[in-house]
């Protein structure tokens, strides 16, 4: 939150600088001082600069959260190469079993593995180092696919985000991390507490809710989460609210009755405001590798997911998947988390994410 405090102060300082003395008036116009001048051009490239130096922060703070990603799939990559001067059938069978036994899931190895030999056979690549230059553009070219931050749409009606996952995988702190962003613009934010049978969860959201400063709907212990949605939308839409982020239960995608229910708060929220909810966002924990993909397939069969947030990369080397996802499935991804602090949830950018991926190594 300070944070946002800061871009916050700066904006406002931007905005409202103290007006310049007003100059008595004379019969001709006195030209500009030459010192005042200067003062000004100092003041206007010291914002720039600081402008710069955030995005280098963020930049860093991103390569330092995809570090052991990086380590495991990138470093792989690169010791198939080291010390190779020409590209034979042995280099090439060594970046076989490396793509295929990373965290990016079959189907999208033999893809980028295919783009590699076509390229090879047309002798377009000749070199191993203009072989990772080819992997990398053609992941970026994956993820640039379904690179779509959320875009909150204001309006008469609240705009409804209902947030699904398994149990683990962030969606609490997801949930209050997006109210802080949009709490600090100035709307108007309810969270609803549908996970009804962990009274955990609900303590959780109460916390967080104290904190971002939102309005939070909770029903009864075990009470109905279809019924819970229904009054929380109601609320929403009598009082004005601007956002509703609705928490649900986290469940197993294997779990065919939990589902149902899934399926139930999705119709209720639809039933209550047309069109709603207006996001489906599944919260996807990174260190799950592969099986997040077979995770983010089921729940998007069960109901129409429309976005992704892949959690927990800072603490995996499997962040890989985030390729494998895009690929695989073609949802837009949302966001990533990389950290624990508020501004750690980021818009997902493919060329930076792809940047900081093949990046150096940085010291932790």
């Amino acid at each position: 939150m300070a944070d946002t405090q800061d871009r916050k102060g700066g904006l406002f300082s931007r905005f409202f600088r103290r007006p310049k003395q007003e100059e008595a008036p004379e019969a001709q116009e006195t030209p500009k001082d030459a010192a005042s001048e200067s003062a000004e051009l100092v003041a206007d490239r010291e914002e720039s600069g600081d402008d710069a130096q955030e995005e280098s922060k963020g930049f860093f703070r991103l390569r330092l959260g995809l570090d052991k990603t990086r380590k495991g799939f990138v470093r792989n990559l690169d010791e198939i190469f080291l010390g190779e001067r020409q590209l034979d059938e042995q280099v090439v069978n060594r970046l076989e079993e490396a793509l295929v036994t990373a965290d990016i899931g079959v189907q999208t190895a033999y893809k980028l593995l295919d783009g590699v030999k076509e390229r090879v056979s047309r002798r377009e690549l000749d070199k191993p180092e203009k072989v990772l230059a080819h992997l990398k553009a053609m992941i970026r070219e994956m993820l640039s696919e379904v690179e779509s931050p959320l875009r909150v749409g204001y309006g008469a009606e609240p705009f409804v985000v209902m947030v699904v996952g398994v149990n683990g995988s962030g969606k609490t702190t997801t949930i209050a991390k997006i109210a802080a962003r949009h709490k600090a613009a100035g709307r108007n934010v309810m969270m609803v507490a549908g996970d009804t049978f962990r009274a955990a969860a609900v303590q959780q959201m109460e916390i967080w809710a104290q904190r971002v400063g939102c309005t939070l709907v909770k029903g009864k212990d075990k009470a109905d989460p279809s019924s819970v949605a229904f009054e929380a939308i109601h609320r929403a839409v009598s009082e004005g609210f601007d956002l509703v982020l609705v928490d649900t239960a986290g469940r197993l995608h294997t779990r065919a009755p939990l589902m149902e229910e899934l399926k139930k708060v999705h119709r209720t929220i639809a039933k209550k405001l047309p069109n709603a909810p207006h996001e489906t966002l599944l919260v996807i924990d990174a260190s799950m590798g592969q099986n997040a993909i077979i995770q983010a397939r089921s729940f998007h069969e069960a109901i129409p997911v429309t976005g992704i947030c892949l959690t927990k990369l800072d603490g995996t080397a499997k962040g890989g998947v985030i390729i494998g996802i895009s690929n695989e499935l073609k949802i837009p991804i949302r966001f990533i988390g990389i950290g624990e602090k508020m501004d750690d949830l980021r818009d997902f950018n493919a060329a930076s994410f792809v940047e900081a991926l093949f990046a150096k190594d940085v010291a932790a």
